[in-house]
This record gives C-alpha cells, structure tokens and sequence, in this order.
C-alpha cells in the first residue's frame, strides 16, 4: 500500500498563522508569556475574579501532576501553550465563580439528583448518538454544550434570570466552535455539535483538573497513568454539585432524572456510583476497530493543533492500552451491580433499528416511549444536517492493524458478543459514519 495514503492528516494553515501571531505578540510585549505555573495560575484567577475561595482543594493534585506532565511531555507550541492558559484560567474562574453562587443561593447544594440515567461506554461506541436522543425528551434534564463549556453562570446571572440581560455563556461557546473549527475542520464531522446542543458533563470533571479530555487534547502520558490510579469520587462529587449548579440555572425541577455521559465513566465507574448510587446505567458495545481507530482520530486531531510533532504510532498504542484499560474497568465495576440496574445496547442494533433498539431502552428505564417519538426523529433528522461529510480514519495511519485490535480486545468482543465487522489485512477499516 502507498505509505502516503495511509498517514494521517496534517494540521491546517490557521494554526500556523496562530503561532506567528502569538510570537510575535508575545515578542512586542502585547502578549505575556506562558506562565504554566500552578501558584501564578491561582493568583490571576484571584485577581481576575476578585475571590479567593476555590472550594475542595482536592483538585491541586491532578492539576500538580498535569501541569508536570505538560512540560515534560506535551511539547507545545506556541498556540498551544497560549491556548493552555486561556483553558486553566477559564477553569479556576469559574471554580471561584461556582463557590461564590454556593453562597449566594445554598438551596443550589440542596437540590437533589435522583436515579440519573448514565450512558457508559468507550469513546466513539455511539454515546453521543444515545445521549442526544434521550436528551430530545422533555421529561430528562441534559446539559447543553455551551454548559458543559462554561457550567457556571457568570456573576451577572441573576439580571439574566431576570430578562434584563442575555446568558453570555452560548455567545462565548459559538465563538469557541468557530475558533475550533477553524483550527481544524475535521471537528464538525468527528463531533458535531452547537452552542445548545445536548452535550456530556465532561466539563464538569475538567473543573476538577480530572479526565481524558485532557489526554485527548495533549500528549500527557504520566498524567494519564496518573489518574488511572487515584480514586476519582472527590471530581465526581464536585462534578454533581455543579450539576446542581447547572440544573438551578436552567429553572427546572430537580425531579427530572438527569442524562449524563462521557467515556471517563467507563474508567471511573465505582467513583460515580459513589456519588449517584441509584444510577441507571446503559452500556453501549461497539466493534473495537472503530472505537480505537476512531478515537485515535479524535485525539490526533486535536493534539495537532497544540503539538507540532505528535507521534501518530505513539498515540495508536496509547489509545488501544486506553480503551483496554477502559474495558477491564467498567467489567469490573459492573460485576457488583444487580442486573436490572443496567441494560447493554449494540452500536450496530442503533444502526438497524435504532427505534426498535430505544423502545426497549424505554421499557429499560419505566418509561413511555410514544411521547418522545417526535423529539427523537426531530434530532435525527438535525444531525443529518449538522454532519455532512463523514468521519475518514483508519488504524493503519496510527501503526495498528484489525487483528492487533482483536488480539488485545477480544475478551471484550466475547463477553458482550460484540459483532465485528469481516475486513481484509490493512484494508477496510477506511470509513466510518456516525459516532
């Protein structure tokens, strides 16, 4: 096979620009110089909000250990390490933001969240596809993506609240998007998404320095094997107070079961039955091809905006060990759970008949479907329209092959009988649709 058609893709010129821009910014003296230093970072936070109460300091750890890992690993660049600060400093704002709404409103921390539906699965096994259709049913909460963004509410919110101002959050959030996309087009075809689309609470782990957003973002191993070995429950008991936080701003009851997801659950899955023990979960199986070769793409194709020598063979071992690791896990956390606490459902059973497959997702959770049945097509027929091209990747571009995949992983194939597509060495795995 031609090595120049199995490479995978390149960053596009806009980064580029970017660099040039923030050097010679920063070269004028009109833009500061990375400063990834943990004690600076606190303080401009503090100037910046003008409070100094950040809340469970248990997140100093994980930010300790990732800002280490930044430095002697990441190799950012110029735009990257820019990019870097803009992200910690949004991050400790509103850390200090959420604890000043805590204290201006304590009923927020008394708000209840009860028997949550929890989507579980690797990345790209169609988590997205589950949470957005039960999310188009009025009856669930779910946050939005300009939530997961920006969680909490600026100072001003209660004038918003009020009618006499607009939620800058979603303005913020279409402006990321644009930013992003332009970063990187591929974006729009891996996840396509817009500032009020229903969106996973990964978010809310980020504000605990926690999480494989950031391993997905920058290469930082150490971190990673960090995390995999520290008990999580302190992020996801800050992440439900922010959902508390998240559901007081919306002004809905508390009595609507909230729809949350995000493939750090399958890694952290005793953490967050810790915090919401009466959880319902779904599991979502797909053949593992696609889920390591997708979110191998997915992670490259947001390093490279940060990194200007990510290592493509590198990453595909990182991420196949990942979605190992991911596996042994949730197996493992699911072994001490009653079998009608949770349902398994087949990415390729949504493809054939994704209907058919929520109705008995329904009957799962109590609840009638009927009612939902036009939210559901409604969505459908939005994502036809917000996906346009298709998401292209393969295996080989990262140095893997099908039958390395199904070496590692076919203990997972086995036990949930997880239909694997027939492909040729090195050939098939070329196209993918949908997440």
């Amino acid at each position: 096979m031609d090595q120049q058609k199995i490479q995978p893709p390149r960053r596009t010129a806009f980064i580029d620009i970017a660099e040039k821009f923030v050097g010679a910014g920063r070269a004028l003296g009109l833009i500061q110089p990375a400063r990834l230093e943990k004690d600076y970072l606190l303080e401009q936070a503090t100037e910046a909000a003008g409070m100094d109460d950040f809340g469970d300091r248990w997140f100093e750890g994980p930010m300790d250990v990732l800002l280490d890992s930044i430095h002697a690993e990441a190799r950012l660049n110029v735009a990257g390490d820019f990019s870097a600060m803009q992200q910690f400093h949004k991050v400790l704002v509103d850390r200090l933001w959420a604890q000043m709404w805590f204290r201006r409103h304590p009923e927020i921390l008394s708000r209840p969240i009860k028997r949550p539906v929890v989507i579980v699965g690797p990345m790209r096994s169609g988590t997205t596809r589950m949470h957005r259709l039960l999310a188009s049913d009025r009856r669930f909460s779910h946050m939005r993506s300009f939530e997961t963004i920006s969680p909490v509410p600026r100072p001003d919110f209660e004038e918003v609240l009020a009618g006499e101002k607009e939620d800058f959050r979603p303005v913020l959030a279409g402006r990321i998007m644009k930013v992003a996309r332009l970063a990187n087009p591929r974006t729009l075809s891996i996840h396509p998404t817009g500032p009020y689309e229903p969106e996973e609470e990964l978010g809310l782990l980020v504000a605990s320095m926690w999480g494989m957003k950031h391993e997905a973002q920058w290469h930082v191993p150490a971190y990673g094997r960090w995390c995999e070995g520290e008990d999580a429950t302190p992020a996801y008991r800050y992440l439900a107070d922010l959902l508390r936080l998240v559901g007081w701003s919306q002004q809905v009851s508390s009595i609507r079961p909230w729809i949350l997801k995000t493939p750090q659950h399958m890694l952290d899955l005793k953490a967050l039955l810790n915090v919401f023990p009466d959880a319902r979960l779904i599991f979502t199986h797909r053949d593992p091809n696609a889920v390591v070769g997708s979110a191998t793409s997915l992670a490259w194709n947001q390093t490279i905006i940060y990194s200007d020598d990510p290592d493509p063979a590198q990453m595909g071992e990182e991420w196949l060990r990942k979605t190992r690791l991911q596996v042994e896990r949730m197996q493992e956390a699911r072994e001490e759970l009653s079998p009608d606490r949770y349902i398994d459902v087949q990415y390729d059973d949504m493809e054939s008949d994704w209907r058919g497959t929520m109705e008995r997702v329904y009957r799962f959770l109590e609840f009638d479907m009927a009612p939902a049945a036009a939210g559901m097509e409604a969505y459908l027929e939005r994502s036809r329209s917000l996906k346009r091209h298709p998401h292209r990747y393969s295996l080989e571009e990262f140095g893997l092959s099908s039958e390395r995949v199904q070496e590692e992983l076919g203990d997972y194939i086995r036990r949930f009988d997880v239909p694997v597509e027939s492909r040729a060495p090195e050939r098939k795995r070329r196209l993918a649709l949908g997440r």
